[in-house]
């Protein structure tokens, strides 16, 4: 079975034809590879380009362009599996990395789940998720991003200086072919703008930022609207004060709310549970989020920052509800997670060129509730809300949280004084039960959550 990605309808004869080369390379490799001894093999290749630069005080600081090709080889013999990856695409290369690699594979130690994904789940056909821009930028583009979302940032009063805006641009190509019947190739762009600037002077001084990232350039938020952002939000820093430790509502600006999401993700990956170190890891058909929330990962969304028309064994993925109505429906899984805990892939393979696959998620998000962020924040007396989390004390074995935070004092329903310095903790789990959702879910990370209000949770201030 041969799939290429619908993003190349319509595209330059000789751009089709470089893509079916390079399908032609790797299932040319896979061959060689069983003939050479392996029992099965696929083989990855990502063509890649990018462009970027950055734009401080009012000049261009540096310009970075880098193109580059990698590709891995996966063999098995038996039971064991050896990867290797190179960059050299030369006729001695190759002959060295199939021969290297099912030396390795043999010597290997034996892994009972290990081997491609299984036929029947094979993608057949792949979707036209609009994924690539054709329109590639100049130079003189992204630096005239840049220059428009640092000038309005340095225009908001209050901002004292600069870290820089910034311009970027990336296409990447991936081609993956297996033994296993599969062989196709898609392409995907992505381009951002940003700015970082600081606010106040002396040991008063505050950072922050804006960004914005997409699929396709011309669905970028405006660059001076993300200056001015950064800017406002800089500024709205100045003068911190402490608050007293105590149990409050927390509400997590949606910039942060998506951590919540991907300590989700981690907790349902398969790997984390096949090891057995996943707080979640028997808490299948069961409620671990409050009445009512739903928590989908969508890898088909047209233009989405994660969307992939396969996963990254050539098995068909889809749209799929991890948990409906509060209940967990599903692992995240790939072939070797799903083979441990006796079920099927859910097409979540994710891989690079130099290790096997993994489980992860691609475009996750929780559906949005009902009220607007000032409704879910009207009868807080006393909290605080979160623009910022620091540190990682998350454990994933027992679900305890503590992270660093700063953010504003919650004061009779409206956003009060800037908070800094202070510790949020709890477990997720109970966290989880006792989140409730606002409406502004908007799809600008990948892991993406609307407004989120928590209640209960200890802060620890002065």
């Amino acid at each position: 079975m041969n799939a290429k990605c619908g993003v190349a309808k319509g595209a330059r004869a000789s751009y089709i034809s470089i893509m079916s080369a390079n399908l032609d390379l790797l299932s040319d490799l896979v061959s060689r590879a069983r003939r050479a001894g392996a029992d099965a093999a696929d083989a990855i290749r990502v063509d890649g380009t990018s462009l970027g630069l950055s734009w401080r005080l009012g000049s261009l600081e540096d310009v970075l362009r880098a193109e580059g090709v990698d590709l891995g080889l996966r063999v098995f013999v038996g039971q064991r599996q050896a990867t290797v990856s190179t960059n050299d695409l030369s006729p001695a290369a190759l002959d060295e990395l199939i021969a290297r690699a099912v030396a390795m594979a043999r010597i290997a130690p034996e892994d009972p789940f290990a081997g491609l994904a299984d036929a029947d789940l094979i993608a057949r056909t792949l979707d036209d998720l609009d994924l690539e821009d054709k329109d590639e930028p100049s130079t003189e583009r992204l630096a005239t991003l840049a220059r428009e979302a640092e000038d309005a940032a340095r225009a908001v009063k209050g901002v004292t200086n600069s870290e820089g805006g910034g311009g970027s641009w990336s296409r990447n190509v991936v081609a993956l072919a297996t033994s296993g019947g599969y062989a196709g190739t898609y392409a995907g762009t992505s381009w951002s703008v940003s700015a970082s600037v600081i606010a106040g002077t002396g040991t008063a001084m505050e950072t922050d930022y804006d960004y914005s990232s997409a699929r396709h350039g011309a669905d970028l938020n405006r660059a001076a609207a993300i200056g001015t952002k950064a800017g406002e939000r800089a500024v709205a820093r100045l003068n911190p004060k402490k608050i007293a430790s105590a149990k409050m509502p927390v509400v997590f600006d949606p910039r942060v709310s998506n951590s919540l999401l991907g300590h989700f993700a981690g907790a349902v990956s398969g790997a984390a549970v096949a090891r057995g170190t996943s707080f979640l890891k028997s808490a299948m058909g069961r409620a671990v989020f409050a009445p009512g929330i739903r928590v989908v990962d969508d890898p088909h969304r047209k233009r989405g920052l994660r969307s992939k028309p396969v996963d990254g064994e050539g098995v068909a993925n889809r749209k799929t509800v991890l948990v409906e109505d509060g209940v967990l429906k599903t692992w995240l899984l790939d072939s070797a997670t799903a083979r441990q805990l006796k079920l099927r892939s859910t097409g979540h393979a994710s891989r690079g060129v130099g290790s096997p696959p993994g489980p992860s998620a691609t475009n996750l998000y929780l559906e949005a509730g009902a009220p607007s962020p000032d409704q879910l924040m009207a009868d807080i007396a006393e909290g605080l809300y979160i623009t910022d989390l620091i540190g990682f004390g998350v454990n994933g074995v027992t679900g305890d949280y503590s992270r660093g935070a700063a953010g504003f004092r919650i004061r009779n329903g409206q956003r009060d004084h800037a908070v800094s310095e202070v510790t949020i903790a709890g477990n997720l789990k109970d966290m989880f039960k006792a989140l409730r959702l606002a409406n502004d879910l908007v799809f600008r990370y990948g892991t993406d959550a609307p407004t989120i209000r928590i209640d209960g949770m200890m802060v620890a201030g002065q």
